[in-house]
């Protein structure tokens, strides 16, 4: 298996969750480069369990000059980045997702900072070290497409990120970098364990699992085979497009 044979990558927030499932399969279709995270030691540990290949850079993606060293340092150390992964996102360490009538200003930038402005600013600061053709995946989500309780800030977010991946395709058409969206549904990964107390953990997955067409959750593996899809190049005709991988949890309706 060598769909990224040669390929050099960078995945943010590739240390834990949909990241480190991104940068496994990666790994495995033969590709190199680097995952970032703010944790150095699940940074360091992902990258043991990776194996040879990739690097760890810590950085967070909410400081512009953490973003310009990630990509600097990837190129001197790998000499090209042909796909970048946009995946580090979501929760916000002590800002809880909330309600409207309980959502502060502060509340709100962070979610946005994170979600939405480093998305952004994630791909500016590639672009001088991208490849022509290259490839770019936003992670999005399927939240973008469904309200659910105290998630609008969130949710809207990601469907700004959907819309970006249209919007800088047309902007770098001339360099045939392509700009795609992976939006992920419920995916079984430690996040549940930031935002549920220990003892109600399996009957709230279990509340998600019912409401998937498949019967299952995700897995952060079935992100990482999607991406690999968008980052090699059976995906050359998709462009500033959105894949929805979420057991049809959007799309299909159980009725019952």
């Amino acid at each position: 298996m060598s769909k990224l044979q040669n390929k050099v990558a960078v995945v943010t927030g590739g240390n834990s969750g949909i990241g480190f499932g991104i940068a496994e399969a990666f790994h495995t279709e033969g590709a190199v480069g680097t995952i970032t995270g703010r944790n150095p030691e699940t940074l360091n540990q992902a990258v043991e369990e990776l194996g040879s290949g990739f690097i760890g850079i810590q950085g967070d993606v909410t400081k512009m000059e953490d973003l310009e060293r990630i990509f600097k340092d990837t190129f001197e150390r790998f000499g090209k980045i042909d796909t970048v992964v946009v995946n580090a996102g979501g929760i916000v360490d002590g800002s809880p997702m909330a309600a409207i009538t309980e959502i502060t200003e502060d509340n709100y930038d962070r979610y946005m900072d994170l979600n939405l402005k480093s998305s952004y600013f994630t791909v500016q600061k590639a672009l001088p070290y991208l490849n022509d053709g290259a490839s770019i995946i936003l992670i999005g989500s399927s939240a973008a497409h469904r309200a659910a309780p105290g998630m609008t800030v969130y949710s809207a977010a990601k469907a700004a990120v959907i819309s970006l991946a249209k919007g800088l395709s047309l902007d770098l058409l001339e360099r045939k970098i392509r700009v795609n969206t992976l939006s992920p549904g419920s995916i079984d990964t430690p996040v549940f364990g930031k935002i549920v107390p220990p003892e109600q953990l399996q009957q709230v997955k279990q509340v998600w699992t019912d409401l998937i067409p498949v019967g299952r959750m995700g897995l952060p593996s079935d992100m990482g085979k999607a991406a690999v899809f968008l980052a090699s190049d059976d995906s050359s005709f998709v462009v500033g497009t959105e894949i929805l991988s979420d057991g049809g949890m959007t799309n299909i309706s159980l009725m019952k």
